[in-house]
């Protein structure tokens, strides 16, 4: 059978699809329903010194194309999430087989460092603390920039934390913002592979800032804070997510991971950013819509398709996305003629079973004809022979 398993800066994951920091994320009783599903660990909500309610409802938005949120990190504030008693609320019989991690986004640098601080001490009291993820990519928190578009900014605050000296040993993942320029691309992994041995992971990417949706009936934002504009994530960001997979995996140095996140719904969108080069894939936007049952089902969409590809392992097809070719191009063509013809076969039989009806009506109508034929014949009523 197929395995899942994975490690992202050296954390061993028994599956390589798990929670982003965000949705359903926020208290131990969320947190707890994730531990008990196929999720490969369990990653906190992003966390401040002090808890916080965040931006004004509405904040969030949903379609079938996308979502939109301004939540503004509401959330309990970092001794909460870093508390042993918060731990084992979470995570119950699971501590021993999936990892628990933090998430912090402090609203300047001190803050940060403060948070660090306090995860380094904790984390030498309760070693369930299995690693932290810096958020340098929050476009939620009203008058804050986002820091890794500001790379001497995004260099200063790496550079403060490794000054700390407490994260050469303690696993450190970033959460980064999407880019859409080469050279964006290039200085932010310049940057990032500067911190290669205390920076372990890269998380690609969080929400596309500054989207925009309407309420066409009432002629208003959806969104009633920061003047309607939002993260957009969900299908619509897939897309860029791969893009930014792609790259980052390219760019970065072999000890620094890369974690897909963005438009993730399906098994096969986890398979995609693997094949990209993520050691393991995050799930925010479908967590949020379809809760923690998500996660069974992308997992078993994701195992048939590795048994159908003879993949026994995630490394047998992580980063290994081949280069386009006329013969790839071919055996797309195949699959999607297949895939037509299995769907019109089942669109076929359905049209029996339901537009068909007519066909079993008329067979059914001659059937009772025949029938009423013969016993007319056999009571003498309309004799047969002549």
């Amino acid at each position: 059978m197929a395995s899942l398993a994975t490690t992202v800066a050296g954390i061993y994951l028994p599956s390589c699809v798990y929670n982003a920091s965000g949705p359903r994320t926020g208290s131990s009783a969320a947190m707890s329903k994730i531990a008990a599903s196929a999720s490969g660990g369990v990653l906190a909500k992003s966390a401040t010194v002090e808890s916080q309610t965040g931006n004004p409802q509405p904040r969030t938005w949903q379609s079938a194309a996308a979502s939109l949120n301004s939540e503004g990190l509401p959330n309990s504030g970092i001794d909460y999430y870093i508390s042993s008693q918060t731990i084992t609320d979470t995570m119950g019989d699971n501590a021993a087989d999936k990892p628990y991690m933090v998430s912090i986004s402090g609203k300047n640098l001190a803050d940060n460092l403060e948070m660090l601080k306090a995860i380094s001490a904790a984390r030498n009291a309760d070693s369930r603390i299995a690693g932290v993820e810096l958020n340098l990519a929050c476009p939620n928190v009203i008058g804050k920039p986002i820091i890794a578009y500001d790379f001497d900014q995004m260099d200063g605050v790496l550079k403060a934390v490794k000054k700390l000296g407490l994260y050469d040993d303690i696993p450190l993942g970033v959460k980064m913002p999407p880019y859409m320029d080469g050279p964006h691309f290039e200085k932010a992994a310049s940057v990032l592979n500067k911190y290669k041995g205390m920076v372990n992971y890269a998380a690609s990417i969080n929400t596309v800032g500054n989207a925009f949706a309407i309420d066409t009936a009432a002629e208003m934002p959806v969104i009633s804070s920061k003047g309607g504009f939002a993260g957009l994530s969900g299908k619509a960001v897939k897309y860029t997510a791969l893009a930014n997979v792609r790259k980052m995996r390219e760019l970065l140095d072999p000890s620094i991971d890369v974690v897909g996140v963005g438009g993730v719904e399906s098994g096969e969108d986890a398979f995609e950013m693997i094949l990209c080069g993520a050691a393991a894939v995050q799930v925010g936007t479908c967590h949020w819509t379809e809760g923690p049952k998500c996660f069974d089902r992308i997992c078993d969409e994701l195992k048939t398709i590795m048994a159908e590809k003879g993949y026994s392992s995630v490394d047998d097809f992580k980063g290994k996305l081949k280069p386009w070719s006329k013969e790839g191009a071919a055996i797309a063509r195949a699959a999607k003629k297949a895939r037509q013809a299995k769907e019109g076969g089942a669109s076929g039989a359905a049209a029996v079973a339901e537009g068909g009806g007519d066909i079993y009506v008329i067979l059914t109508q001659i059937l009772a004809i025949v029938v009423a034929v013969l016993l007319a014949d056999k009571l003498g009523i309309v004799p047969l022979s002549i």
